[in-house]
């Protein structure tokens, strides 16, 4: 492993052939399989590396911290289909890992992205968690009357970055003008906590308020990683996330109402037995 990942102490790197897909996984602490495992989500657009000084600080307590780059980032294989990006298709990806884990349950850490597929992980398979740690991303319930984009349009209107991260090849070529480095510099060095709203005549770039210089707590070599990073991948992975919002409830409601009707037509095969 090239770049910044080369140098960060007591983190070693394997690939997981996960759910159908590659994924890049970053460890430290004990490699052996009685010592608790932490699994580590990142969200958009960030990568493993995000979590290198908590990986090092819960390898000290005795931890196995594990930190994948999730399928569409890093080093991670990015399939080419946009609707390979539902929740579904992340949470599968978890399983698969924590099955690789050796071990029945883990700790779920998640922040933005990472905390929306723990929030599922936990409601689709609470057996495989033992506790959850989430940041930035509240738990919010699925809306009958309307989809998750419905209900950002509805509150926060069309501009919202979220609505205008839909449209393919739109937000890519907005980011494909600015140097990457600036990107992540601007992106990192955010500082407004209200919704991001993005004016008509301004890209998702320009409508950041930041200075785009990179903050005290980021050094040029840990840009430089992301930097790397994103330039092999690019950011349709991280993007198709936004894209399949309303996909995931569609396709969620769907295997509920065969579950539903499954379950009931065995409840009554009982009874008439």
């Amino acid at each position: 492993m090239a770049g910044a990942a080369a140098v960060v102490k007591g983190v070693r790197h394997r690939t997981v052939v996960a759910n159908g897909v590659r994924l890049h996984v970053a460890e430290a602490g004990p490699e052996d399989g009685g010592a608790p495992a932490v699994l580590l989500l990142h969200g958009f657009p960030d990568l493993w590396y995000g979590w290198r000084h908590q990986m090092a600080a819960l390898a000290a307590r005795g931890y196995r911290a594990v930190a994948p780059d999730l399928r569409g980032y890093g080093d991670s294989e990015a399939p080419t289909d946009a609707s390979a990006y539902t929740v579904f298709h992340i949470v599968g990806d978890l399983v698969a890992l924590i099955a690789d884990l050796g071990q029945p349950q883990v700790f779920v850490v998640g922040h933005d992205w990472g905390a929306i597929v723990a929030w599922e992980l936990c409601l689709l398979r609470p057996d495989l968690v033992r506790a959850l740690v989430n940041l930035s991303v509240v738990y919010t319930p699925r809306l009958a009357q309307m989809s998750p984009l419905q209900a950002v349009r509805a509150v926060c209107g069309e501009d919202h970055y979220m609505c205008r991260f839909q449209k393919p090849g739109v937000a890519e070529a907005e980011a494909a003008r600015h140097d990457t480095k600036y990107l992540f510099k601007k992106i990192f060095g955010l500082r407004k906590t209200a919704p991001l709203i993005l004016p008509k005549d301004k890209t998702f770039v320009d409508s950041l308020d930041s200075d785009g210089l990179c903050p005290a707590w980021l050094s040029e070599e840990d840009i430089s990683y992301y930097e790397e990073k994103f330039a092999k991948t690019g950011f349709t992975g991280g993007l198709n996330y936004y894209r399949c919002m309303d996909l995931y409830v569609c396709l969620l409601r769907f295997t509920l109402t065969i579950l539903i009707s499954a379950v009931s037509f065995l409840l009554e095969a009982i009874n008439y037995f």
